[in-house]
């Protein structure tokens, strides 16, 4: 079976069932990389990648590789992102790479193509996506991924104070931004929730948004699509936060945690242990 015969919603619920709803990431930004012992370089981009994808390939529901840590060692540092997300496809791993790409017309199309399309270098399993120049610009790119059984996530509610700006206002109908975005993924989603499946477009809401979801009430549980969840560990999201962000909506959290995990290294065994354990608590946190 190809990645077109099985939606991206699908294969994802049946991932988290198997490791827990965790999504591990790939960071290697100088810090990181320095903490490790590594110098900051291709060499060390490239020891720091690897040594992640041994580490998370076949063990997590899913990998997140931070598009801009690559991309600016140039094109070589790319290179090194696309043997990444060939590896872990290789090793049956789920990618959400996250490049948080937003344009219009025959822009985004072409973003889409170069991440998510038929004959892209290096595809993903599902990228992320910004909406604010209108959630129906990103249509191209969400078509596409529908097309060829990949996945998307749209920020919805980010955690960064600036976000709130854009996110909290109001429309015409008193919906709020973030409001009227998850209700078109849900849009999106309706078949999938007709069939009791997990949509294939899903929203970015960071764990430590406070009440926000309840009081600008955006619909998750009707979302019907995964929910990336930054901010558990690291950035300092309680277990009962979680709870409170993603009241009725826990099964659909996929809790997207970097630093707290890739603290652990540069041991691989180290690393493989910190996700796991991360997602058997998070399995724990978000059990219905």
């Amino acid at each position: 079976m190809t990645t077109r015969d099985v939606p991206f919603g699908v294969r994802l619920r049946a991932a988290m069932a198997e490791f827990g709803p965790l999504c591990a990431g790939i960071d290697p930004h100088r810090a990181l990389l320095e903490s490790w012992g590594l110098a900051y370089d291709l060499a060390g981009l490239e020891r720091f990648t690897m040594t992640c994808v041994e580490a998370f390939g076949g063990e997590v529901a899913a990998v997140k590789p931070q598009s801009a840590f690559f991309e600016v060692f140039g094109a070589k540092g790319v290179a090194i992102l696309e043997r990444a997300l060939a590896d872990l496809r290789d090793a049956g791993t789920l990618t959400v790479l996250d490049v948080k790409r937003g344009d219009i017309g025959t822009t985004v199309d072409a973003y889409g193509e170069a991440f998510l399309g038929p004959h892209a270098p290096a595809p993903a399993d599902a990228i992320t996506l910004s909406p604010y120049l209108g959630y129906g610009s990103l249509r191209p790119a969400i078509d596409l991924a529908r097309a060829t059984g990949r996945g998307v996530f749209v920020l919805g509610l980010t955690s960064n104070p600036e976000g709130a700006s854009v996110q909290h206002a109001r429309l015409a109908d008193g919906r709020s931004v973030a409001g009227a975005i998850a209700d078109a993924a849900g849009q999106d989603n309706a078949g999938a929730r007709g069939r009791g499946e997990l949509g294939s477009v899903g929203l970015v809401v960071g764990a430590t948004v406070g009440s926000a979801v309840a009081d600008l009430g955006v619909d998750l549980p009707s979302m019907a699509g995964a929910i990336l969840a930054p901010g558990l560990g690291a950035q300092g999201a309680s277990a009962a936060d979680v709870r409170a962000v993603f009241a009725g909506a826990l099964p659909q959290v996929l809790a997207s945690s970097s630093r707290d995990v890739l603290r652990a290294g540069p041991d691989p065994t180290a690393l493989r242990g910190r996700a796991r354990a991360v997602a058997t608590e998070v399995a724990a946190i978000t059990a219905a």
